[in-house]
């Protein structure tokens, strides 16, 4: 008991200053009057809203905007794909954070069936360039990938089914996302092959353990941005390569 309190003691103190950090890369963020996107992406339970939550928990609510967008109505159907996320793309001095992403026609859409091969391909197809044309006009992008492995997933939802408070986030999808693993897996590798590149890379989190996986996120994204006061911090900015990597192609 006393190791586990002594951790949590730990992670608490980690947390909160990689927090404070947070706090100034904002304040950076809004003076320099940039545009910052964090794109949250993952399997099904892998911890995505709740690194969300931690990110944002002491941020200006002014400066940043959480974008979770519902499926698209008849309206957005008929639309561009990109178009609905586009609106939702940072106005100067903010910082956006996507819980999910126009990824989704990426991975959850093919193997849903919620798109056509036509309209997945054409996908595979334009958003690295969407990507450039957003990097070209100073848009900042970051895009995590949480991993968790099949075992976890099966707990995490079995959790979700029984905790009442967690019944809200019970899906469709996470129903069928343990018997449909190696379909969601196949397309995830070829999004990470096709949309992956030296300027907007993909970093793949492993997400087991979700405390981890929080600080490493948040040491991986401050690490990459230099901003005012980041040489007086009281934390480290090295991530951990155990947990935080980013995709190499020889993997797949």
């Amino acid at each position: 008991m006393k190791n586990l309190s002594r951790h949590e003691d730990r992670y608490k103190a980690e947390m909160r200053d990689l927090q404070i950090e947070l706090i100034k890369l904002q304040k950076w963020i809004q003076d320099q009057q940039l545009r910052l996107a964090i794109i949250f992406e993952g399997r099904d339970t892998a911890g995505k809203g709740g690194a969300i939550y931690r990110f944002t928990r002491y941020l200006n609510p002014r400066a940043m905007r959480v974008v979770a967008l519902p499926k698209p109505n008849e309206v957005e159907k008929g639309q561009w794909y990109f178009q609905r996320y586009i609106k939702e793309l940072p106005n100067p001095g903010e910082i956006v954070f996507f819980d999910r992403s126009w990824y989704n026609r990426a991975v959850v859409e093919p193997v849903m069936g919620f798109c056509t091969k036509e309209q997945y391909e054409l996908f595979l197809k334009q958003a690295p360039v969407f990507e450039q044309m957003l990097l070209d006009d100073g848009i900042i992008l970051i895009k995590f990938w949480f991993s968790i492995d099949i075992k976890e997933q099966k707990v995490r939802i079995e959790d979700r089914i029984q905790n009442p408070l967690k019944m809200w986030k019970l899906s469709t999808v996470d129903l069928k996302a343990q018997q449909m693993w190696d379909e969601f897996t196949n397309f995830k590798n070829e999004m990470f092959l096709h949309t992956h590149s030296a300027e907007n890379p993909w970093v793949i989190v492993k997400g087991n353990h979700k405390p981890t996986a929080r600080i490493e996120a948040m040491r991986y994204l401050l690490a990459r941005l230099d901003y005012p006061e980041k040489s007086q911090a009281k934390v480290s900015f090295e991530p951990n390569p155990e947990i935080i990597n980013v995709f190499d192609p020889s993997t797949v």
